[in-house]
């Protein structure tokens, strides 16, 4: 990625190049609009992305064809139980010195050292493993040794897990799914979708995303979302959504009450607030509305609502429980 400073982006040209993305990563990847649009706007604000499917419906294929739309420094990190932190974050390594007689310390840099870091099958890795990923998913830094390392902006974790295959798998602490400004739901394709996945990946030739944009234009994009202005109803209104999801509050719906154990965290206003911004843009408007709100509170929540045993046992979506609190909050 080249160097040179961002350059300022006007919201037309932020909808021109959001629209080259979009069309391009459609190029390859079949239906998913939804997954697709929810991906951009983690990556248009800098932040990471879950993605939960089970296996086979495009998820890492989805991972690498953005990063080939996007010209970004991309490195993919397959998870397994047996892999130590220090195989994402890099370590120190002893070599010789020029004269030939000592050694010298040098660290070698690991795979996280990119801009676009798929992590396949996060949920495969220990605890001790997937903690090596929260310093540089909330700090942008990796420390070794004491030493500590800034990572190059733009820099993104895009997760992938299987919610089917529990054997050998370790669930995520809600410390670090918090981490994530979306948890995004990958679906069965449907039957014009498939034909359309059949027609297009048994031939000889098989589509691939070109380069639409670089990193400068990302951190431009993510900046001019950044200072799109919200009015302070719309903040209110997120604020009583987040409020809403805990069930020791006296408004929240029934539903809260009986199925949630722990809502929402403040990144939760905070994933809602940028979402909305990006998703607004994206429509080409400059101005957030209650509808933004609630296109993005689905993928911003699901995965920070900690269900009690009876959600659990009764099989609880959390995106009925997200629905039922939008429901329940006036929009003034």
């Amino acid at each position: 990625m080249s160097n040179a400073p961002a350059q300022d982006l006007n919201i037309g040209q932020f909808s021109q190049l959001a629209q080259a993305i979009e069309n391009e990563v459609k190029r390859v990847i079949v239906g998913q609009d939804d997954v697709v649009r929810s991906v951009i706007i983690c990556i248009l604000a800098g932040r990471h992305a879950l993605l939960e499917g089970v296996p086979g419906l495009g998820k890492t294929m989805l991972i690498r064809t953005m990063a080939d739309a996007l010209d970004l420094k991309f490195s993919r990190i397959q998870f397994t139980p047996d892999m130590q932190p220090a195989d994402i974050t890099g370590t120190d390594i002893l070599e010789d010195s020029e004269d030939g007689h000592s050694k010298v310390r040098r660290f070698q840099p690991g795979p996280v050292f990119a801009n676009l870091v798929l992590a396949d099958e996060i949920n495969r890795a220990t605890p001790k493993t997937q903690s090596a990923l929260l310093e540089a998913m909330q700090e942008k830094t990796v420390t070794v040794a004491n030493r500590t390392y800034k990572l190059e902006p733009p820099f993104f974790v895009l997760a992938t897990q299987n919610p089917l295959e529990m054997e050998g798998t370790y669930p995520l602490p809600e410390a670090q799914l918090d981490r994530f400004m979306f948890k995004v739901n990958v679906t069965y394709p449907t039957v014009d979708e498939l034909v359309s996945i059949i027609d297009r990946t048994t031939g000889s030739d098989i589509p691939e995303a070109q380069n639409v944009a670089d990193g400068r234009q990302v951190i431009s994009m993510g900046n001019l979302a950044l200072n799109t202005p919200v009015a302070s109803h719309v903040s209110e209104y997120v604020a009583r959504l987040i409020v809403a999801t805990h069930p020791d509050t006296p408004d929240a719906p029934e539903s809260v009450k009986q199925f949630v154990r722990y809502g929402a965290s403040p990144r939760g206003a905070q994933a809602l607030i940028v979402g909305g911004k990006i998703h607004a843009l994206l429509e080409g408007r400059f101005n957030v509305s209650f509808e933004d709100i609630q296109a993005v509170a689905p993928p911003a929540l699901r995965h920070r609502l900690l269900l009690s045993f009876e959600g659990l046992a009764e099989g609880i979506n959390p995106d009925t429980i997200v629905q039922d609190v939008i429901r329940s909050r006036p929009k003034v």
